[in-house]
C-alpha cells in the first residue's frame, strides 16, 4: 500500500514547502532521503508526482488531485492519535451534566461548546429536573456533573465550584391582594408562600422561608404556575419571572423595609469519589476560569 501515514506526511510537506531540501528541514530529515522516499512512493504508484529542477520542485496535476484526499487522511490520523492520547488521560466515553430547569440559560453552555471543540469524540448528555432530583442522579451515578443554586451546609461527599449567581425577587399575581402596595413583614408572615423547597428544610437557605403559611413545591417552574393562578407570593428567578413581569402577568412586590431580591450563588457540584473522567475535570475547570474573567 503505497500511501501510509509517513508517505502522506512526506507528500504533503513537499507540497507545502516547494522543495526537498525545505520539506527535509521541517520534518528533521536529509534532502537525500526526502527525494528518495518520494521517487519511491512515484515508482510504487506509477505516477509522476512532482516535476524537478535545479532549484525547485513543482506538483504535477496527478498530485494536486491527490492533495485533498491526502490532507483528509492527516486529519483522521491526528485525530485519531489524539483520541488515543485522551483515552490513556482518562476521556470518559459520555459526560452526563444534569442542570436545574430554572438555571438552563446559566452560562454553562460556553464552557461546553470549548469542551466540545477540545475533545470533539466525548459524548455530552444534558439532562434537567428539579434540584432535588438532580442530587439523588448524582449520588446515584446517573449524573457526572449537577447545575444547581447554592445550598446551606456541605455534603462531604460532595465537591463544588461557584460559577454564577442568580437574583430571586419576590413576585405575586397582579390580582393578590398584596400586589401594588408597600409590603410590611407582617403582610409576609400572615400570606400563603409558595416555597420552592422540599419536605426537608435542612439546607434551605432561611431567607427563603419567610411565611408562617407554606406551600411547598421542588420546581420554580411549579412555584410560578400557584403564583399566576394568584395562589401566593414566591421568590424566583429573575431571569425566570421578567418575560411575566413585562407582560403584567406577575407583579414585583415592593417592601417597606428591606430589599424584595435575594442572591444566590450557582455551583456545579459533582461526587468527590471515584475521581472524575478527563472531560468532567476539564468543564469544571472551564467553569472556574468563566468565573474569575
Amino acid at each position: 500500500m503505497p500511501f501510509t501515514s509517513d508517505s502522506a506526511q512526506l507528500f504533503l510537506s513537499v507540497l507545502d514547502h516547494g522543495s526537498f531540501s525545505a520539506a527535509a528541514r521541517a520534518l528533521g530529515r536529509v534532502p537525500s532521503a526526502v527525494s528518495m522516499q518520494v521517487a519511491q512512493l512515484e515508482a510504487e504508484l506509477d505516477l509522476v508526482l512532482f516535476e524537478r529542477s535545479t532549484r525547485e520542485v513543482k506538483p504535477t496535476q496527478v498530485a494536486l488531485t491527490l492533495e485533498p484526499e491526502a490532507r483528509q487522511l492527516a486529519r483522521q490520523l491526528r485525530r485519531l492519535q489524539q483520541q488515543a492520547l485522551n483515552l490513556h488521560q482518562g476521556l470518559e466515553r459520555r459526560l452526563t451534566l444534569a442542570v436545574a430547569p430554572e438555571l438552563l440559560s446559566a452560562p454553562w453552555n460556553l464552557p461546553l461548546a470549548v469542551l466540545a471543540e477540545e475533545f470533539p469524540s466525548l459524548e455530552v448528555e444534558v439532562l434537567s429536573a428539579p434540584q432535588t432530583a438532580i442530587l439523588r442522579w448524582l449520588h446515584d451515578r446517573e449524573a457526572d456533573l449537577a447545575v444547581l443554586f447554592e445550598r446551606v451546609g456541605i455534603d462531604e461527599r460532595e465537591a463544588f465550584q461557584e460559577f454564577a449567581s442568580e437574583v430571586l425577587i419576590a413576585v405575586v399575581a397582579p390580582t393578590h391582594s398584596m400586589a401594588g402596595h408597600s409590603v410590611r413583614p407582617d403582610d409576609l408572615l400572615d400570606n400563603r408562600q409558595v416555597a420552592v423547597a422540599s419536605r426537608e428544610t435542612r439546607g434551605i437557605d432561611p431567607r427563603l422561608l419567610v411565611s408562617r403559611k407554606l406551600w411547598r413545591t421542588d420546581s420554580h417552574l411549579a412555584a410560578l404556575s400557584l403564583v399566576q393562578a394568584g395562589l401566593g407570593w414566591a421568590y424566583l428567578p429573575r431571569r425566570l419571572v421578567e418575560p411575566y413581569i413585562a407582560a403584567g402577568n406577575l407583579m414585583a412586590l415592593q417592601f417597606e423595609n428591606m430589599s424584595n431580591q435575594i442572591r444566590l450563588w450557582v455551583d456545579v457540584v459533582w461526587l468527590r469519589d471515584p475521581p472524575q473522567g478527563l472531560g468532567a475535570r476539564r468543564f469544571i475547570e472551564l467553569m472556574r476560569a468563566a468565573k474569575e474573567t
